[in-house]
């Protein structure tokens, strides 16, 4: 039996949920990481300026809204991005968060 924690239905999906979700940079940053990846990602691998515990939080954040999926392999929790979900519910929102994110910061 595969470990799994609780993900939402695409039916369950909201749009104030997934926006408060991606508000934050380094849930931001989760995000683009798995779209640029294009494969699972273990939690441990992320590039991110955060506790192991604070960036726990992050992916819980991210699990409940709906973006990721996540799973155990071995000992090692994979997050997978929830794309063709997203798209379906919340067309081309995700890729105009990868170009944005793809733009040169203004000052």
């Amino acid at each position: 039996m595969e470990r799994a924690p609780a993900h939402p239905d695409v039916s369950e999906f909201d749009l104030q949920r997934v926006l408060d979700a991606l508000v934050d940079p380094v849930r931001r940053s989760i995000v683009i990481q798995l779209d640029a990846a294009g494969e699972d990602i273990a939690c441990g691998s992320f590039d991110l300026s955060v506790s192991k515990s604070t960036a726990t939080h992050h992916f819980r954040v991210l699990r409940e809204a709906g973006l990721i999926r996540q799973h155990y392999a071995g000992t090692s929790r994979m997050n997978t991005l929830r794309r063709a979900e997203m798209d379906r519910a919340f067309p081309g929102l995700l890729d105009a968060l990868v170009r944005a994110a793809r733009r040169p910061a203004r000052r």
